[in-house]
């Protein structure tokens, strides 16, 4: 029985970055030998087990063999028989096929280590085209590590056009994408997890609403960049500037999406974007499966970015609607992060990626302004039911008109 650190903690170990978990593969051994150490099982499809004090995953080596279409179509082997190379083969990229034994030696039969050196992401072996998942890990590998110089292999990448020919991507399962898009979206560089899928044609079954907004024009005197595609990454980048939080990003690239729908003969304007790219924000979050936290804010920036854009211009009763509709009061946590996503909209265009822009003070102004109505003391005066409600309106109106807009 011989047990080796393998995958993720030897390759970010090996490329100098952060890593929080650690994998082994065990060889030459049983489940039976591994329950007697005290090791507890969790693994369900092959053995998979936790170690008694430090909890970390420790796996049976073991191979795979394609017998079905998607992602959970594999007869798993694991037995003492199955050696290291063979476990490792069955990986995805030759930058994870490493390991690393108990007295600090690499295993490397793969080439990872030049790989590393010349920073590419190839497959390791034909079975990658048997896993479709695979495709969305190359995407959110190479966002992990762009800003290191990492880069698709030519092979890889076509291997990845070949099995988006060949249907494999259609078999994955939402909740599988959606597991990979959030997680690529807590990367360094979430654009690029896009535009990969994009090259392979993955993006145009996976995220259909998003792929056709590449090529749509824009007003130029708005959008320098002119095409809506273009712009949504330039978007999701700012987003990566203002937060870490992925419902931010997920809500800066689905922002647009409404204008995948306008009319050619309507280009470049894009009237009604905003109220058809909330219904399709909505259509994508269902069929993903997404979180509703995420789908709630993400729907309402698609909703609402205009008004942030029009904040100076906005009546202030237009402004507390605006306040109400987004549940500002109830949700100041989501409102801000609303602010957030728009003002990445507002910075993700050619010119005006480093420009302040006075919308968000302002609506942060109106927010605090509008939320200082005293509810108890318009009780006192014997205001209720509907009647409360509409004098919580007009004091809010009364305050917020108070504001002084930014010059």
């Amino acid at each position: 029985m011989k047990t080796y650190l393998v995958g993720g903690a030897v390759r970010d170990e090996l490329l100098g970055f952060p890593f929080h978990e650690k994998d082994w593969v065990v060889v030459g051994a049983t489940t039976e030998e591994m329950l007697k150490k005290g090791y507890q099982q969790v693994g369900k499809d092959f053995p998979v087990f936790l170690h008694p004090e430090t909890k970390e995953e420790y796996a049976l080596a073991r191979t795979e063999r394609k017998t079905a279409p998607g992602y959970k179509g594999f007869e798993v082997h694991a037995s003492p028989e199955v050696t290291l190379e063979e476990d490792l083969e069955r990986r995805d990229l030759t930058i994870n096929a490493i390991a690393k034994d108990e007295d600090g030696n690499i295993i490397d039969p793969f080439n990872g280590l030049q790989d590393i050196h010349d920073k590419i992401l190839r497959h390791v072996s034909p079975a990658f085209a048997e896993d479709p998942v695979r495709i969305l890990r190359v995407a959110r590998f190479a966002a992990r590590y762009l800003h290191l110089g990492f880069i698709v292999a030519e092979e890889t990448m076509q291997l990845m056009k070949n099995m988006v020919t060949a249907g494999e991507v259609d078999a994955l399962v939402p909740e599988r994408v959606w597991q990979e898009m959030e997680k690529a979206l807590a990367e360094r560089s979430p654009s690029r997890f896009i535009e990969v899928l994009r090259d392979c044609g993955a993006l145009k079954v996976i995220l259909p609403e998003l792929d056709c907004l590449f090529g749509v024009p824009q007003p130029t005197e708005h959008h320098p960049e002119i095409d809506t595609g273009v712009h949504t990454m330039m978007v999701l980048q700012q987003a990566c500037k203002l937060s870490s939080a992925t419902d931010v990003r997920f809500a800066a690239l689905v922002h647009d999406l409404g204008k995948g729908t306008t009319p050619k003969e309507e280009w470049p304007r894009h009237i009604g974007h905003e109220a058809r790219g909330a219904k399709l924000v909505l259509e994508v979050c269902q069929r993903l499966r997404i979180p509703n936290g995420y789908r709630d804010l993400a729907e309402r920036t698609a909703r609402f970015h205009l008004h942030y854009h029009r904040a100076l211009e906005l009546k202030a009763s237009t402004v507390v609607d605006v306040l109400e509709k987004l549940d500002a009061f109830r949700r100041p946590e989501r409102f801000e992060k609303f602010l957030l996503a728009c003002e990445s909209d507002a910075r993700g265009r050619t010119g005006y990626e480093n420009r302040y822009f006075v919308q968000g003070e302002f609506f942060r102004k109106a927010f605090r302004a509008a939320s200082s109505v005293n509810v108890a003391t318009l009780r006192e005066q014997g205001f209720e039911h509907l009647a409360l409600a509409n004098r919580i309106r007009e004091e809010r109106i009364r305050l917020v008109k108070a504001v002084k807009k930014p010059e």
